[in-house]
């Protein structure tokens, strides 16, 4: 992580402080996010990348490192991660180098992993975050560097022997390293959440990090308030976007509490145990020359022209600023909203599928509210829903036309959601459309009245009572009144302004 002056003369929010036995502290956060490059075979290889298949099927002489087995760059993922570059505004360099990581695991048959180091694919660019309580900030993103996965060891098969999956074996991955521009857990989460974002737009990776798709390591350190960067630790493979903001707090609270008490912090590799909510060191963090880089003999340097770019920025889809900004603009939405309808491509396709030629706030509302709310209720997927982008429109046209209130149009929701059908038949068939027949609704008034004398005199000295007689109106009506000929008939009836 590069260490700027600009960054340690930044602002500091208060809210964001740790406090300690002997004060604030502040915590520095950078983020190395492994990202699974979508391709149908591997970096280096045509091995299949599908996964779930049965251990060691999907693998090549190439990466089972077979003597005199040579690799061969993989053209999409070297598009894909330049659609990435492009999506993080990032410097795309023209011409990049593969070398030679040395280290030994049992799942890296080479005994070296085929990376980038001084000369990466993708150079400096940002993401904008946006953070919970309506802040934005900008990240900076120091590079992103191509490079090949290892293996799997796996310890639970047998009790005396252990065992190698290499299916991942030389897997493409975008390794995405931020500038240490995050100031706490909750930035961070919303971090990861958005970047995450960005590349499912793009489709450079599907983001799945239950599968492992998706990977952070997390470097954390701390420091008083307008002090130089503390030494950092590196929390390795985090694979959830809740365990990093756990593995944050955790990791800046060890560190307050060993320089309190005097002591000092290594600069160590970690890794986050969240069912004891503790960090505990795996190895010293090894630094570059640790590695022995040098460039890949077997590789020549990566070469492509402006031309090539051009055409790759040129297929690219709307990204969620950008979309957020037109949700703003062209359907009058407030930045929240818009923030969570682009939060998924397919949500925000969905949210348009209902909007066009319609109030894109009731619709927004519509979605949010009663879509989302029901999807999240029940575990499913905007994909998963049964209730489609035209019917739920359908529902919108209901309300607009009167045909329907907005209560009878949630009972409308439930059934299509249940039972399915088209809102417009459902309403006619079951006797739900709306009542706007001011006479049916005055004689129904007239009987509330009637039958409540203490509470007319009640309403004309407290008008907050209304709502009372609307309600009981609603009732006597079974909900099909038109609210607003409701109001108006109690207010004139019963004198209230």
């Amino acid at each position: 992580m590069r260490e700027t002056e600009t960054l340690m003369n930044a602002p500091v929010n208060p809210k964001k402080l740790i406090k300690g036995a002997l004060g604030d502290w502040e915590v520095v956060i950078g983020m190395e996010i492994h990202a699974q490059v979508t391709s149908r075979s591997k970096l280096f290889s045509g091995a299949p990348t599908a996964f779930g298949a049965e251990p060691n099927d999907n693998v090549s002489l190439v990466d089972a490192a077979m003597p005199g087995m040579l690799p061969v760059i993989n053209r999409e993922c070297v598009a894909q991660a330049v659609r990435t570059g492009l999506g993080l505004k990032a410097q795309i360099n023209h011409r990049s180098v593969f070398d030679r990581k040395n280290y030994f695991y049992p799942d890296l048959p080479q005994g070296y992993q085929i990376s980038q180091y001084k000369s990466p694919i993708v150079g400096e660019g940002e993401v904008l975050v946006d953070l919970p309580d309506g802040e934005s900030i900008r990240v900076g993103i120091e590079r992103l560097h191509l490079e090949q996965d290892a293996g799997k060891s796996l310890h639970d098969q047998s009790p005396t022997m252990s065992f190698v999956d290499l299916n991942r074996s030389g897997v493409a991955l975008m390794e995405i390293v931020s500038k240490p521009d995050l100031r706490s857990s909750e930035e961070a989460k919303a971090y990861v959440t958005k970047l995450r974002t960005i590349l499912r737009y793009l489709g450079t990776c599907d983001g799945d990090m239950e599968k492992g798709n998706l990977r952070a390591d997390v470097n954390v350190s701390v420091r008083k308030v307008g002090d130089p960067f503390g030494t950092r630790c590196e929390i390795k493979n985090v694979n959830s976007i809740r365990f990093i903001g756990q593995a944050i707090e955790v990791e800046a609270r060890r560190q307050i509490a060993i320089i309190e008490d005097g002591g000092t912090i290594d600069q160590e590799t970690r890794l986050f145990d969240p069912t004891k909510g503790e960090t505990r060191s795996m190895r010293s963090k090894e630094e570059a020359h640790d590695y022995r880089y040098f460039p890949d003999p077997d590789l020549l340097p990566l070469e492509f022209d402006q031309a090539f770019v051009d055409g790759l920025a040129a297929g690219l889809p709307e990204l969620p600023d950008a979309k957020k900004a037109r949700f703003i603009e062209a359907y009058g939405l407030s930045p929240y909203d818009a923030t969570v309808l682009v939060a998924e491509r397919a949500s925000a396709d969905y949210f348009e599928a209902v909007a066009k030629g319609r109030d894109g706030k009731i619709a927004a509302n519509w979605v949010i509210n009663e879509l989302f709310g029901r999807l999240n209720k029940e575990g499913k997927g905007i994909e998963d829903s049964p209730v489609s982008a035209a019917r739920l429109g359908a529902i919108v046209d209901l309300i607009g036309d009167g045909t329907i209130s907005g209560k009878i149009a949630k009972d409308v929701f439930e059934i299509v959601w249940s039972e399915g059908g088209e809102p417009r038949q459902i309403v006619e068939s079951r006797g739900l459309r709306q009542v706007t027949d001011t006479g049916a609704i005055e004689a129904a008034i007239d009987q509330i009245i009637a039958a409540n004398p203490d509470k007319v005199e009640q309403a004309k000295a407290k008008p907050t009572l209304l709502g009372w007689f609307v309600g009981q109106t609603m009732k006597a009506t079974g909900g099909k009144a038109n609210p607003a000929a409701v109001n108006a008939l109690l207010k004139a009836k019963l004198g209230i302004e």
